[in-house]
This record gives structure tokens, C-alpha cells and sequence, in this order.
């Protein structure tokens, strides 16, 4: 049997033990008994497990998700951790560099944001997946999906350390607020972006010694790059938006000068329901994305593994095609029939 087929039995075979689920709630548990006793303490050696615990224990169950969900076996645990580790490391450094020293604020600066962010996971996630023998969709899906949860876990810890830092001093309720509010969003971010355009690349490399990048990879790039863009900039498109349906003119005026006017109780719900409501379209568009993709996986399964079927049928074939001797017998001469032995002379 090959590569092929015992990566569609690790697929179908291994049963969903829902381990993931398990990670989830023992490390959600973990984190909220930490924040509770650094509060009643006040014990601020606890701040970096509260800060680690909350900002990778979501990443690192989806992370289980997806390899219980599917793969093959070249994805193995340890090429799973370094996809994780080294791909998210070396994505954020990577973004950080750019975005100091190639954007500046103006109205485009998140689609800025979007495009280094999503091209530098794309460059990690081939660095890290370069050695990989078997490249499929789902594969990609998953690998993809790590490297960016890695992301999305080293990138969520600087958030909560920045929002420590108050105007009166260290605080422990902003750091938890972050953390729970990037907690939740984390499945719909960095992870899906990422596995989406690793799934495409992983497709257009299929049966190449090298990773292929052409139109299709491109285009992808492009997509998430752009819902990236959308996502970060939403709360000020829906500011933008509140205020041309029930603004007047000079509140319009100020944002353009760089006054924010304050908001009426009115306008503060409809920023709210238009950000989130934003939110969740974003959402809704990258998840239908990845379950097309998924669908082609799927699909792409199946063919290689009726493919392997037609080949073991048509080896089969050949070998019953062989003539076998029967026991006792010799086996045909490849010369010919032999002729008689002579006979003797009757007259002699």
C-alpha cells in the first residue's frame, strides 16, 4: 500500500477522541484559577502563566482539532510543534520588520498590514514545510492553520502585556479583558487565513518536486490578505459608517481633520452592531472559503484513493495473466514444443 493510501486510512481510521476538548477546558480551567489567586495575591510572578495560558490555549486546541480532523502521515506531532513554534516566530518577526519600516498612517495603512502579514506566514509556512514529501490540500489546511494559530499565540501574548500598562500602573482587568476577547475571535483570524492560502499552495504543488506559486496561490494571498485588511480596520469603517447615516456634516468634517467627536448613546449601539456585525461577515466569508476547500479535499482523496485501486486491480491482473505449471509437470519450453524421440527401425 503507499504513501497515498495509509494517509487516507490515518484520515478515516483514527477515531475523533475529541482530545481537543479536553485541552480546551483543562487549560481554560488552569487560567481562570490563575487569574483568581493573582487577584486575591496580588502575587505578580503569576502575571507571565496568566499571559501564556491565555494567549496559547485556544491556538493550541485548534491546533489539536485540526490534526485530529485530518492529515497524513508525514504530519506528525513534532513537525506539528515546529510549524507552531518556528512558523509563528518567524512570521511575526518577519511582520514586525516590514511594518516598522514600510507603513506609515494613512486610510490604507491595515491593507498594509494585511498583505505583510499574510505573505510573511506564507514564506514560514513554506520554510517549514520545504522537506515534506506528500504535499495535499488538506496537509496544507492543517499546516497552514498551525503556523498561523503560532501567529496568532505569540502576537495575542504582546497584546495582553501592552494592555497591563494603565494610566494609573499595572492592571490585571485589562490584560484579562484582552485575553479573553482575543480568545474568542482566534478560530475566525490568523489560523483560518492561513490555512486557507496553505491548502491552495499545498493544491497547486501537488505531484511537484518544489512549491509552486502561481496565479491561484496569488489570488489567494490576495483574498485573505484582504478580509486581514477588513477585519482590522472594522471598527473604523462602522465609526465612519454611524456617523454618515445619523452625523452631521461637521462631525464628518472633524475625522477628516483628526477629531473623533463623541459618539451619542444612538451612535455608540449602531458603531457596535455595524463593528461586530462587520465582524461576523468576515467570519461567515473566510469559514465558507476553507469548507470549499475542505469539499476539494475531500474529492481529492477520493480520486488518488480509486486511483490506487484501479493500480492494485491492474497489477493483480498481470500476475494472474502468467501462466503457472501445473505440479508434476515441466514448465513450457520458451523454445517452442520439443519434437518426438525418434522411434526405432522396424527392419533393423
Amino acid at each position: 500500500m503507499g504513501v497515498g493510501a495509509a494517509g487516507a486510512v490515518s484520515r478515516r481510521g483514527a477515531p475523533h477522541a475529541r482530545v481537543w476538548l479536553r485541552v480546551l477546558w483543562s487549560g481554560l480551567a488552569l487560567w481562570a484559577a490563575s487569574v483568581l489567586v493573582t487577584a486575591v495575591t496580588a502575587n505578580s510572578n503569576l502575571v507571565p502563566t496568566i499571559v501564556l495560558l491565555g494567549s496559547f490555549v485556544v491556538p493550541v486546541a485548534f491546533v489539536v482539532w485540526a490534526y485530529e480532523h485530518g492529515r497524513s502521515g508525514e504530519l506528525t506531532v513534532p513537525c506539528l510543534f515546529r510549524a507552531f513554534v518556528v512558523g509563528g516566530v518567524l512570521g511575526l518577526l518577519g511582520a514586525s520588520l516590514l511594518e516598522t519600516y514600510l507603513l506609515h498612517p494613512s486610510p490604507w495603512m491595515y491593507v498594509g498590514v494585511g498583505l505583510i502579514e499574510e505573505a510573511v506566514k506564507l514564506a514560514a509556512l513554506i520554510y517549514v514545510a520545504f522537506r515534506l514529501r506528500e504535499r495535499t490540500t488538506r496537509d496544507g489546511l492543517v499546516l497552514g492553520a498551525t503556523v498561523g494559530f503560532g501567529f496568532a499565540a505569540f502576537e495575542s501574548a504582546g497584546y495582553a502585556l501592552n494592555a497591563m500598562y494603565t494610566v494609573h500602573g499595572l492592571s490585571l482587568w485589562p490584560l484579562v479583558e484582552t485575553e479573553i476577547l482575543r480568545g474568542v475571535l482566534t478560530p475566525v483570524g490568523h489560523g483560518l487565513w492561513t490555512a486557507i492560502v496553505g491548502g491552495v499552495l499545498f493544491a497547486s504543488s501537488r505531484g511537484r518536486r518544489r512549491f509552486h506559486i502561481g496565479w491561484a496561490v496569488v489570488l489567494a494571498l490576495l483574498g485573505v490578505s484582504l478580509l486581514h485588511a477588513l477585519w482590522d480596520s472594522m471598527h473604523g469603517i462602522a465609526i465612519f459608517v454611524a456617523l454618515q447615516l445619523t452625523g452631521d456634516g461637521w462631525e464628518a468634517r472633524g475625522i477628516d481633520q483628526g477629531y473623533l467627536p463623541r459618539a451619542t448613546p444612538g451612535q455608540s449601539d449602531l458603531i457596535t452592531l455595524l463593528d461586530w456585525g462587520g465582524l461576523l461577515a468576515i467570519s461567515v466569508l473566510g469559514l465558507s472559503w476553507l469548507r470549499a476547500l475542505t469539499a476539494r479535499a475531500r474529492r481529492d482523496e477520493e480520486e488518488a484513493a480509486a486511483a490506487e485501486l484501479d493500480e492494485e486491480a491492474e497489477e493483480q491482473a498481470r500476475i494472474t495473466e502468467v501462466p503457472y505449471a501445473t505440479p508434476g509437470s515441466l514448465p513450457p519450453s520458451p523454445f517452442g514444443p520439443e519434437p518426438p524421440p525418434p522411434g526405432r527401425d522396424s527392419g533393423g
